[in-house]
């Protein structure tokens, strides 16, 4: 009977069998990919907030550039002048052009939601990652930390944290960062575990592979799936906590044509002037509502199993 297959000093036919073990993994895993882009195609819902997700982004990348006014040139003279043919959705309390203004600030709110989310996903993705794979004293410390951020209230943890570092975008972005690590942690971690233990790990684990070679090329691909849904749900999470802190005053500074901060100044004019909030608000709505369809979307094509 043959001998174990030793742990390190991986022979060039055991490679070449680990080589091999890999890219039959990675054709089952096309032909999956394959089955959930069908699947997704299927869902007019989940196409239409890929759209609008594809126009925010537009947006975002161009608007600064197709803005028909400065957005922070003040014009008193016509300050509170609703929608008319020169303005299309009218001017604010300092006369400025309201859509002008919000293409503009769309690279601003999608900006820090990304930000945010990217922080999170990074730092999450690899506490999960580390925490249950490497198990015993480093999952106990890494998890605990996690309940520890989740035990408090998301959006008052944000609240202190930028209240802690002073106010701006990028403080946002930290504090929004730091507020959706644990989801991403948690959803990693519960991925790694059902995976770890696949065939394909085993196989690359008796020919040899180092424990990092092992997570990064055949564990964590096998939990993209749940990540990129939770990304995609989270976006719009965070879009709406990253407004409201600008819309208390925590976020992007005036002028910056932020649409939380937007929002707050409107509403002292709500009921003499209700297009100033009417129009952020739709924008913020019509963010949040693209993210989350899509990644409802995202959710069912994926998993079979949640299928119509």
């Amino acid at each position: 009977m043959a001998g174990p297959i030793p742990a390190s000093g991986t022979s060039p036919s055991a490679a070449a069998d680990g080589d091999g073990a890999a890219a039959s993994w990675s054709g089952r895993g096309t032909t999956a990919s394959a089955g959930a882009w069908r699947r997704f195609r299927r869902n007019r819902a989940a196409i239409g907030g890929l759209f609008l997700v594809g126009c925010f982004t537009a947006v975002a990348v161009v608007g600064p550039w197709v803005a028909p006014y400065d957005p922070i040139r003040q014009q008193l003279d016509g300050a509170l002048q609703g929608p008319s043919w020169s303005h299309w959705l009218g001017r604010d309390e300092l006369g400025r052009d309201i859509l002008s203004r919000l293409l503009s600030g769309a690279r601003v709110s999608l900006g820090m939601a990304l930000g945010a989310s990217l922080i999170a996903a990074v730092a999450g993705v690899a506490v999960g990652l580390v925490a249950a794979y490497r198990g015993a004293a480093w999952e106990e410390i890494l998890m605990r930390l996690v309940d520890v951020i989740l035990a408090f209230p998301g959006f008052l943890l944000a609240v202190a944290v930028v209240s802690a570092l002073g106010p701006g975008v990028a403080n946002v972005v930290i504090a929004v960062g730091v507020n959706t690590i644990p989801g991403f942690a948690r959803i990693t971690h519960s991925a790694v575990h059902a995976v770890k233990e696949a065939e394909h790990v085993a196989a690359a684990r008796a020919l040899g592979n180092s424990s990092i070679r092992i997570l990064w090329r055949h564990v964590a691909p096998g939990c993209l799936a749940p990540i990129v849904v939770q990304f995609t749900l989270r976006m719009g999470t965070v879009v709406v906590i990253a407004s409201g802190l600008s819309f208390l005053g925590l976020g992007a500074q005036p002028p910056s044509p932020e649409w939380g901060a937007m929002l707050s100044t409107a509403r002292e004019y709500i009921r003499t002037a209700p297009h100033l909030s009417m129009f952020p608000g739709l924008a913020i709505l019509l963010l949040v509502l693209a993210w989350n369809v899509l990644g409802d979307g995202l959710t069912e094509a994926l998993n079979p199993k949640l299928g119509r």
